[in-house]
Order: structure tokens, then sequence, then C-alpha cells
């Protein structure tokens, strides 16, 4: 593996270690005495330590190097070749243990000797959900806007022939069928519409996610005027973000019809909350940001069916007798747009789905 550049006298020139501190995953590099020579700042979040009071020191003075570690290391150095571990224990004396994947790799350098690449494993779980999401919904929108063209042109021959039937009609009661035909016909085409909507990209501008919470909060009430209360949970230092309005409002909007639908069907008045925070050190597609907004949208409802949470977001999964499975379908394309992600955690009586996008 080649790494970096560097200038003469063996040190490191400002753009040696640029693209490490750009990764998501928590870099440490070392030479050959075991003496730690680099960290990123997803290292440095990891492990809670500060690269400017470490560097120069042997990583066996920092963390707990556990003979699986050091094993790795003894045969990467030997060897020249990478080794990985799944389940490593790892930290600083007196700290917690994490248990973290671990790939030890030999580079090529005057400075460095070693690469180590550290993960938690729920947060490699989490992004290779997040991933399969992304494919997934690829996926969705290819087969869906295939399906919905094809249902798209025989909609208008179907429509146009009832409303030709009926004006041959004599008798006016058989126009009641006629109107079903056209009516379904109506309905199937503003579903059809619906499917094909993701394809508009988004249209960047300055965007107060309060704002956007604030105008999705007037619909529900108005949608919903008995039954739902809606509490707000802001942080008004929340800088604007760079989105498109109209999305952003259509992706919250959806996810919190979805919570008050559910909600009413339990009966009673149910509460939704919506709040808002920083986020920090976030990787969102495979993508590190220091900065993130998230926007969580709680209710109090009966919770998610558990066959069907891990599908929540596919097209046409709906857990709501008569729901069309597509609301929260759109909500995730939307966020992707802007490259941010949605997670939900469900239980009877509290679901949460995060919206974190980035700043």
């Amino acid at each position: 593996m080649s790494f970096g550049r560097f200038s003469r006298g063996g040190k490191p020139d400002s753009s040696s270690f640029a693209g490490l501190d750009l990764l998501a995953t928590a870099v440490i590099l070392l030479d050959r005495d075991l003496r730690i020579k680099h960290l990123n700042p997803a290292a440095e979040n990891l492990l809670s330590v500060s690269a400017r009071n470490v560097l120069g020191q042997a990583i066996g003075e920092i963390f707990t190097v556990g003979p699986a570690l050091k094993g790795m290391i003894d045969q990467t150095l030997a060897e020249s070749r990478g080794f990985m571990d799944q389940d490593l224990v790892i930290g600083r004396p007196g700290q917690e243990q994490q248990h973290l994947n671990c790939i030890v790799t030999p580079v090529e350098s005057v400075e460095a000797q070693l690469l180590i690449e550290l993960r938690h494993t729920d947060q490699q779980l989490r992004l290779e959900r997040e991933a399969q999401r992304v494919s997934q919904a690829e996926a969705n929108r290819s087969l869906i806007r295939n399906l919905a063209h094809e249902i798209k042109n025989p909609l208008g021959g179907l429509r146009g022939s009832a409303q030709l039937l009926e004006r041959e009609l004599d008798r006016p009661e058989l126009r009641e069928y006629t109107q079903v035909i056209i009516n379904e016909a109506d309905r199937l085409q503003a579903l059809v519409d619906r499917l094909l909507t993701p394809n508009r990209l988004p249209q960047f501008s300055k965007v107060n996610i309060h704002e956007v919470c604030e105008r999705v909060r007037t619909l529900i009430l108005a949608e919903f005027p008995q039954g739902i209360q809606i509490e707000r949970d802001y942080d008004v230092s929340l800088p604007d973000l760079q989105g498109d309005r109209e999305q952003l409002i259509q992706a919250v909007l959806n996810i919190v019809r979805n919570a008050a639908q559910a909600a009413v069907s339990v009966g009673g008045v149910r509460k939704i909350t919506l709040k808002t925070c920083i986020a920090r050190h976030v990787v969102l597609l495979k993508i590190q940001h220091k900065l993130a907004l998230e926007l969580q949208v709680l209710d109090d409802g009966p919770g998610i069916l558990e066959e069907i949470r891990e599908k929540i977001f596919f097209p046409l999964v709906s857990g709501r007798e008569g729901g069309s499975g597509l609301g929260l379908t759109l909500a995730q394309t939307f966020i992707q747009h802007h490259g941010g992600a949605i997670e939900v955690d469900s239980e009877p009586g509290k679901t949460c789905f995060r919206i974190v996008l980035p700043l």
C-alpha cells in the first residue's frame, strides 16, 4: 500500500494526512517502533483522546494493547500483509474497554509502517444497514419507475373508455359503475404520480429546519383537529442548512402524518414531539461530518409491528389498513437527496424517527 507524500528529511508535508482526516473510519498510524505518528479526527472521537497529546508515544503507553492486537501487529510486520479481527477489545487504562472491529495494514512511507483502522461493532452494523437501505432504495426506485410508466399508459385509455361508455348508457343507474371505473382510474393515476415524484432533483437554498417543522405542525393539526398534541423541543441556535424546502417539508410531513395516523388509531389524546439538536462527528452515506442537524419525531402510539420494522421504508409496505406504503419511502428518498439518513427505533408506546442532515 502506498501512502501519502513526504518531504525531504522524513517529515510529512501539510497534505500527507489530509486524506485520512476525511475518513469516517478511525485510523491510527504507527512507526516500526509502534510510536503513534497520526490519529485522524474519527480516532480522536472514538478513543476520547487528543492527537496532540499522544503523538510520538508508544501505543502501549496510551491504550491497552491485548495479545490479540499485539499478535496482529507482529504478524503484519513480519509478513507484510494485513490482518483483521472483528471483535477486538481496546481502550485507555482506567476507562471502559470497547469492542471494535480492527484491521492492521502495512504501509509504505518514511514516517509510518502500520495503519490501524478501528470501528465500533454496532457502527459497522449500522453502516452496513444504511448501505443496504440505500442500495435497496435505488433498486426500488428503478422498479417503481418502470412499473409506474407501464401502469400510466393503459390508465388513460381505461378512463377514456369508461367516459365514452357512460355517454352511451340509457339507464342512469348504470352510470354508477362507470363512475367507479373513472374514480378508481383517477386514484391510480394519483398514486402513479406520487411514485414518479422523487425523480425531481432538489433545488438547494438556505432552509431553517424550524420553519419546516412549524409548517408541518400547522398542516397536521389542521388534518387531525382532535386527538393529537404536537409539542416542540427546538434548539434555536441551529444554523440554516442547504436544502430543498418543499422536499424537506414533504419528508417531515410524511413521517409526522404516519405518527399521527398510528396514534389516533388507538384512541385518546396522543402526543407527538418534534425535537431538534446538533449531532457531532456523524457518518452519513459513508461520509464523516463534523456537524449535522438531527430532527427527532417521537410519538406515544402503538409502535411499528415487529414483522415490518426492517421493511418500513420499502414501497407498498404499511402497518395501517388502507395505507399506500409510500409515505416513508418518499421521505427516505428526499432525505437521501440531501445526503442525510433516517433511522427508526420503535416499541409499544414509544416510536422515534431520527432524521440526520449534514450541515
